[in-house]
């Protein structure tokens, strides 16, 4: 389940990629079929190793192009152990509600970024995360869970006050809210509710076998109800 749009946010075969927060890597897993150079970089140590021994799966089973490089690396995103201009993509997805200093990640992706290079960023969307903070404390009281909220307009000014252009945007995950708010209403670790055991069904389904059904209704109600907020936005050239 992808929350960036690779028709929004090209990867070219060659183009370095850096997935910020990569987690269980489903967008690195993406960037590396496209032909990427890919690096997938979390804190979470066992995430990394996961990513690591999917990498060398997809790597034998010949899903990514020959010379093709992927890498899963544990590390900081406060202080990435890249140089300045390392890659020419980078995606941030579902991190930045995490991290207390998220000015600090977006600099440090900026740093690692070369002029001219894109990034996206995805956070939980205002409204639908609204609902799920309001629906249960254990939501995102937990360590490591979310610390704040962002409207659109904040997460765009952060990606601006960080130097770099926000060329678009869309929302995401629409049949994922009613999930959450179920799952706030019940218990988020009752995971015998029979509502929440049906709709868990239905997005496996859905994930799984992409009826037209679902995806019109997802594009239908993404601009009302989607989960995720996604942001595009490029590094200016340097002039000289």
């Amino acid at each position: 389940m992808l929350t960036v749009d690779f028709t929004r946010f090209p990867i070219a075969a060659g183009d370095r990629v850096l997935d910020l927060g990569c987690g269980q890597g489903r967008h690195a897993f993406a960037c590396y079929r496209r032909g990427a150079h890919t690096v997938a970089l979390d804190r979470n140590g066992d995430d990394v190793r996961e990513v690591a021994g999917w990498f060398a799966a997809m790597r034998e089973a010949g899903e990514a192009p020959p010379g093709t490089t992927a890498t899963a690396v544990r590390g900081d995103a406060l202080a990435l152990p890249f140089p300045d201009a390392s890659f020419d993509a980078i995606i941030v997805s579902e991190i930045m509600e995490h991290v207390p200093d998220d000015k600090g990640l977006l600099a440090e992706a900026v740093r690692v970024l070369r002029p001219g290079g894109r990034i996206a960023v995805t956070v939980p969307r205002h409204g639908p995360e609204r609902v799920c903070w309001a629906l249960s404390d254990a939501y995102h009281q937990v360590e490591g869970g979310h610390i704040r909220i962002y409207r659109a307009d904040e997460l765009l000014t952060r990606i601006r006050e960080a130097g770099l252009r926000p060329y678009g945007t869309h929302h995401a995950h629409a049949l994922h809210a009613p999930y959450w708010w179920l799952k706030c209403a019940v218990g988020v670790d009752n995971d015998r509710s029979l509502p929440v055991r049906a709709y868990h069904k239905l997005l496996v389904w859905d994930i799984m076998k992409r009826p037209l059904l679902t995806r019109a209704a997802e594009h239908l109600l993404d601009p009302v109800i989607g989960k995720s907020f996604v942001a595009y936005a490029t590094k200016p050239r340097e002039r000289g």
